[in-house]
């Protein structure tokens, strides 16, 4: 590996934008050893003219010569992809997967490609606040892993775990964790304008309140369950609200949601596509 590898990123989605702002940030590499590729002309010029990286229609092209591939398709389009990819992939190369529930021998097989990092970050990496949970196929030199490594930092925090498992967990619960974030807040701010708030001051409130309450546990780093006690008066307001949440379930319909996740990944794995029409819904 060079001081300043060439990278090409598979699917110029949300995630790879982000991994590329994140990249040019840290100064991982130069934009001009950034290739983007994937059939969207407009996108790719997009991306080239906001940060100078170079775009390439052609997949297995761009692939070629890279010495990190970093696949951020959606897991529908991933098959057709890695078929399109396979003998495209320089043998001292490493593949960096982003791709929800593919499984590195998923990965490896579809590429006949040995060496694979499977990557699950979240979004808040585009403002280099993610967290990504990661792990690699035994054919990952270590100065590959150092570099895989140093391109995650660059999108906030990793976690690197040697069971693979962990990455449909880590899916459920850190990589959708955004969505149940905001739904949250949603709920909060509409509720605030329920009361009789302006919108722009229910959403301050709630911003604040969110943020502040996030800090604080990461300094006082009690139990959330202490933190929670510690505004907890007896007969009062929080009490009340409190009740109201347990009595409806709240903390069984987070679990439930986690796991709902957590299957979702391992079908996406699987190479199940679509969404039973039980599931649907529920």
């Amino acid at each position: 590996m060079t001081d300043t590898p060439t990278i090409t990123l598979i699917g110029p989605g949300v995630m790879a934008e982000a991994v590329i702002g994140g990249l040019i940030r840290d100064r991982v590499t130069e934009p001009s050893k950034i290739t983007a590729a994937g059939p969207r002309i407009e996108r790719g010029d997009e991306l080239t003219q906001h940060y100078g990286i170079h775009y390439n229609p052609d997949n297995k092209a761009a692939a070629q010569g890279a010495e990190i591939v970093i696949l951020s398709v959606k897991p529908q389009r991933l098959q057709g992809v890695l078929a399109g990819l396979r003998g495209s992939v320089d043998p001292q190369a490493v593949v960096l997967s982003i791709v929800a529930g593919a499984s590195i021998h998923t990965i490896s097989q579809g590429l006949s490609h040995p060496a694979v990092v499977r990557v699950m970050p979240n979004t808040p990496a585009q403002i280099g606040q993610g967290i990504s949970v990661w792990t690699a196929s035994q054919a990952v030199t270590p100065d590959q892993l150092e570099l895989a490594k140093c391109i995650l930092s660059a999108l906030g925090q990793e976690i690197f775990v040697e069971d693979e498992n962990l990455l449909d967990m880590a899916t459920a619960l850190s990589g959708t964790g955004p969505a149940y974030v905001f739904l949250f807040m949603e709920a909060l701010v509409d509720a605030g304008v329920h009361l009789g708030f302006p919108r722009r001051i229910s959403e301050a409130l709630v911003l604040q309140t969110l943020r502040g309450s996030v800090e604080y546990y990461a300094q006082k780093k009690d139990h959330p369950a202490h933190l929670r006690n510690e505004v907890t008066s007896p007969g009062g307001t929080s009490a009340a609200a409190l009740y109201y949440l347990e009595k409806a379930g709240f903390r069984t319909a987070i679990s439930r949601a986690i796991w709902a996740a957590y299957e979702r990944s391992q079908e996406l794995g699987r190479g199940k596509t679509s969404t039973p029409p039980e599931k649907q819904g529920n």
